[in-house]
């Protein structure tokens, strides 16, 4: 079987990917692609994989974990989501590293479906937005009051790199499928994002694929937008990334992509230092071998 993984990470869609998929279950379950709800895998695999690492799970485990989150015998494919599979916010800089978790995580999922083969898809977030919302979520926690020097265990903004995380997890599951892309390119990746996950041709139409479109257009420009697609199909994801961002151009909701950075002790400079070591570090994440990285 195949076992898609959204992983995350913290703080990019949440849950917004994996719902705009479940609209389209009953159209993929035919195919045997199964994208069940949150409620029936997210507690079940979490207390699986503790068991599993504290090795106190049986050689029938993952039999039991299927049988109880697939309602169909026939699939083949099983998509999952969770933005905080790798770990709570509060413990992604844990002992200085950058999620320093994700080697057990997946060693451990590997080792539940270990004839399976493992598909695993991570959205990246510039770490000067990134560092200050998972932060703020931290904060919210029973154990939230954390100072933003105690919540990095030390680590320097500087050195959080995504490029250190994707070569965990390459580490972790050197046989999985890895795909990875921005969340500030969400918008126009939607649908391609939705039907890889899926593991559906390229330009199968799916419902919710311009979900994240709309959240960011205006109605006007989403009517335009839909009248025009129906009008002119997009005959490739390239073609379709350029329509969009042909409308967003004239109907985007003002400030509807700016992100507003509140970090204490943070300024303008760092932010901007940030953001180009980010930029930097994505170009040679999509040049490393055995990622798939999706651009607008």
């Amino acid at each position: 079987m195949q076992i898609v993984t959204h992983i995350g990470a913290n703080c990019t869609d949440g849950e917004k990917l994996i719902r705009s998929l479940m609209k389209n279950a009953d159209r993929l379950a035919p195919r045997g692609i199964a994208v069940p709800g949150p409620g029936k895998y997210r507690a079940l695999l979490r207390e699986t994989l503790q068991s599993l690492a504290g090795g106190t799970l049986g050689p029938d485990a993952r039999d039991t974990v299927l049988d109880a989150i697939l309602d169909e015998q026939d699939t083949t494919r099983l998509v999952m989501s969770n933005a905080a599979f790798i770990c709570q916010p509060n413990r992604i800089f844990e002992r200085g590293v950058f999620y320093q978790l994700v080697r057990l995580k997946l060693r451990t999922l590997q080792t539940l479906f270990p004839q399976d083969e493992l598909e695993i898809f991570l959205a990246l977030r510039n770490p000067a937005t990134f560092i200050p919302a998972v932060w703020a979520q931290a904060a919210g926690t029973p154990m939230g009051g954390v100072s933003a020097e105690d919540f990095m265990n030390g680590l320097a903004p500087e050195s959080v790199l995504w490029s250190d995380v994707v070569e965990r997890i390459q580490e972790a599951v050197p046989d999985a499928a890895l795909t990875v892309w921005c969340n500030e390119d969400t918008p126009l990746i939607w649908g391609e994002l939705m039907r890889r996950m899926a593991g559906v041709p390229p330009l199968t139409p799916l419902a919710g694929e311009h979900d994240l479109l709309g959240s960011i257009m205006s109605a006007e420009g989403m009517a335009r937008f839909q009248k025009y697609i129906e009008s002119h199909p997009p005959q490739s994801d390239a073609q379709a990334r350029r329509i969009m961002a042909a409308f967003l151009d004239k109907y985007a909701i003002p400030d509807a992509l700016e992100e507003e950075v509140d970090m204490p002790g943070w300024d303008d400079y760092l932010v901007e230092d940030l953001t180009r070591q980010y930029e930097a570090d994505v170009l040679g994440i999509a040049q490393m071998p055995g990622v798939t990285f999706v651009l607008p």
